[in-house]
């Protein structure tokens, strides 16, 4: 019998005789037993409909193609061996700002493309509070949640598509789709009543979805396909954060690490093999334009890096495919205030230095001004600044993401930053984070860079490894299970731990030991 990893099994059926008139079901359902070394296995009515005819056609051998849940293995459908087409999975990071698929072929466990776009849901809301409230919404028209899921739902179809054909593949061929997001998204995605999860006491209304079929939720794959999303921990804890910590290993740590995914809140988790904790804070509005004016998500044009030129002490930029600027991300935010700050810019209590900034400061409306790009540079016609209200959302941010890091590090797993021997940096902005700007404005532990390892799309990197590998789904259900989730109370000792870390970088400079000789 021949084997293959993964989803995709080349496999052998005992043939028939009058000494074994087993029914060709069992026969079959025996075959995959013994291969997948199970004692459970669904076979769906559609594949029982050709069975008889197929296996003697194929000379009782065949490609399965499989999936397996939290109940058991499913067979979703059996090819002809000697086929070429392709056998094909989708995995998705449904974002709320932007979704991204990747299409991997199952029998290599190579990745074959990858497309981003657009989440359509922001033009009814930008955020998932908006959503969630008008997906509650009914009007002579339509209702809020249907529209909410067919816009998703359309949108992954078309770019699965246009995916599949500059691949030379077709969507038939994809099997499997997987897909990640925080738990709201994955309620829109599935058509779930959420309105519960934004109330107290913000219970979702399912923590571990089944595995559906693909037609139920009107993908546009093959007619047999399936659909699994991740699960949840809560409703500020979704099956993005899983995938991220499977993508990352931590769960299979001997020593503890730790993962942040910052977006429009932080989420973190630390912990090894043995044990994970896990805390939500919002600590990122400022970074993607949820506070800021400046601020915005990444695309072409905008700015995702800054630093000082070391001859001639200008601020210079890189924007995202090489274009005229027109606006910043947040690792280019993260990168400016360093620099200012590195540079004397910005003093300790993250205010503007008008000595140090020049002909750069303005005021308007009684508001300090930093000019980062003039509007003869700008590609909007308009300068790119930084005003003090900006710069105080970031300082309140980087403040509460120290904080939130030590409280969940320190105060709650009674460890200290020097004993993590990896720490993961996912979510938004986490593909172009520079580890050196975030400690240089407080925003992260001065930890040695190598313990820094940004791990980028985390979410889809979660969902495609599923797709290579079945037993992931084990360690996804032992994830879920082994983590403890906290809710960080606002009490006095936060606050005060808040305010300390308000200043730049800390108001106990000896914790950044490494910036001693620029501050």
């Amino acid at each position: 019998m021949k084997t293959q990893k993964g989803f995709v099994q080349t496999i052998e059926v005992e043939p028939p005789s009058l000494t074994n008139n087993t029914a060709d079901a069992q026969r079959l359902e025996k075959c995959l037993l013994n291969e997948l070394s199970t004692d459970s296995i669904r076979i769906p009515l559609v594949v029982l409909k050709k069975l008889p005819s197929n296996l003697r056609s194929w000379e009782f051998k065949a490609k399965a193609v499989l999936f397996k849940d939290r109940c058991s293995w499913i067979l979703i459908d059996l090819l002809n061996p000697n086929s070429e087409n392709r056998v094909l999975g989708v995995a998705v990071d449904i974002g709320t700002t932007r979704i991204v698929i990747s299409l991997i072929d199952l029998e290599t466990g190579f990745e074959i493309g990858q497309k981003g776009f657009d989440n359509p849901q922001a033009g009814i809301g930008p955020d998932v509070l908006a959503r969630i409230h008008y997906s509650n919404q009914n009007n002579n028209e339509t209702r809020g949640l249907e529209e909410l899921t067919r816009l998703v739902i359309d949108a992954v179809n078309i770019n699965m598509s246009k995916l599949c054909k500059e691949n030379g593949c077709q969507k038939e061929d994809v099997y499997i789709i997987t897909g990640a997001g925080n738990t709201a998204m994955t309620h829109l995605f599935l058509g779930l009543e959420s309105i519960e999860i934004i109330k107290e006491p913000y219970i979702p209304c399912v923590n571990i979805p089944d595995t559906q079929s693909a037609a139920n939720l009107n993908l546009d794959i093959n007619e047999n396909g399936v659909v699994f999303l991740f699960p949840n921990i809560g409703s500020y804890f979704g099956g993005d954060l899983i995938a991220g910590i499977l993508f990352s290993g931590l769960d299979q740590k001997k020593e503890p690490c730790i993962m942040v995914d910052v977006g429009t809140n932080a989420e973190i988790v630390v912990g090894n093999c043995d044990w994970l904790i896990a805390c939500a804070g919002a600590a990122g509005p400022a970074l993607e334009g949820g506070v800021s004016k400046m601020g915005m998500t990444a695309r072409p044009g905008v700015i995702d890096k800054v630093w000082i030129d070391p001859d001639s002490k200008d601020i210079k930029i890189h924007t995202i495919d090489e274009l005229s600027p027109v606006g910043i991300c947040g690792s280019g935010m993260i990168d400016l205030v360093a620099h200012l700050f590195l540079s004397k810019r910005i003093d300790i209590r993250g205010k503007f230095s008008k000595q140090n900034c020049g002909q750069l400061l303005f005021e308007k409306d009684g508001m300090n001004y930093f000019i980062l790009v003039d509007k003869n540079h700008s590609g909007t016609g308009k300068a790119i600044s930084l005003s003090q209200a900006d710069l105080n959302s970031l300082t309140s941010s980087k403040a509460a993401m120290y904080t939130i890091l030590e409280v969940i590090v320190k105060n709650t797993a009674g460890l200290e930053f020097e004993e993590l021997e990896k720490f993961y940096v996912a979510g938004t902005f986490g593909s172009f984070i520079d580890p050196v700007s975030a400690i240089s404005i407080g925003m992260l532990p001065d930890m040695p860079l190598k313990n820094f390892e940004v791990l980028g799309n985390s979410s889809l990197g979660g969902a495609i490894q599923l797709l290579k590998n079945p037993d992931a789904f084990e360690r996804i259900i032992k994830i879920r299970q082994s983590i403890t989730y906290i809710e960080l109370n606002v009490n006095q000792e936060f606050m005060n731990m808040f305010s300390g870390a308000k200043f730049y970088p800390h108001t106990e400079v000896a914790r950044f030991p490494s910036l001693k000789n620029n501050i």
